[in-house]
């Protein structure tokens, strides 16, 4: 008789925040207008034309083919590129700086994200959700994750749709991220490790995954 298992998965979220994955600035729960960072008149010009100038002095590099073809990035890493959160606690801003306004807190360890672009300290991230902040270099780390979808992601005993399924990966749980082929990628959770669809996961297609 075979016996699957569904995996009571760590879940990437803050339970107290209502399935968010991140809280918003001096712990607020991340709003629409939040993730937007709404403003108007002569203060969102100046916050707009503080940011413009600011990037180009730290000759910011964002994702796209030709800007990837015509100069080398600061870090000398492709973007873009996917990398994970290294701390329960990280902070996500409007700009590459810390005196830019905080938009929200990431509270999610290991939480995969995209690399969009880039300062010579600073990432623009985006995250599963579809929302891009700035976040300190320091903050985040060059290991792979993927973070699951809805429904629940098959987890193969090898990289066939026909495999034995070993275990399910619940939706916003985060897995371990080995390598992927041929559509499949190979991840680790707990004490499982098996293959899952690369298009049931985020975190695992090369291409720019916000706007």
């Amino acid at each position: 008789m075979r016996v699957t298992t569904t995996l009571v998965l760590r879940a990437a979220m803050n339970d107290s925040d209502g399935g968010k994955l991140a809280q918003g600035g001096r712990r607020r729960t991340l709003s629409k207008g939040d993730r937007q960072g709404q403003a108007t008149g002569d203060l969102r010009f100046a916050t707009v034309s503080r940011l413009l100038k600011a990037l180009a002095v730290a000759g910011v590099v964002c994702s796209g083919p030709a800007l990837a073809a015509d100069r080398p990035t600061p870090s000398g890493l492709p973007v873009p590129r996917y990398v994970t959160l290294k701390f329960g606690q990280v902070n996500a801003r409007t700009g590459p700086g810390d005196d830019y306004k905080l938009q929200w807190v990431y509270t999610a360890r290991s939480l995969p994200v995209q690399v969009i672009a880039e300062t010579r300290e600073w990432r623009r991230v985006c995250d599963p959700e579809g929302h891009a902040a700035w976040v300190h270099m320091r903050t985040i780390d060059g290991r792979r994750s993927v973070f699951g979808g809805d429904p629940p992601a098959s987890i193969h005993a090898r990289p066939k749709a026909q495999s034995r399924v070993v275990a399910y990966l619940r939706p916003r749980a985060i897995a371990s991220l080995d390598r992927c082929k041929e559509g499949w990628c190979r991840i680790k959770v707990d004490n499982v490790k098996g293959w899952v669809a690369a298009s049931a996961v985020w975190g695992a297609t090369e291409t720019p995954q916000c706007r």
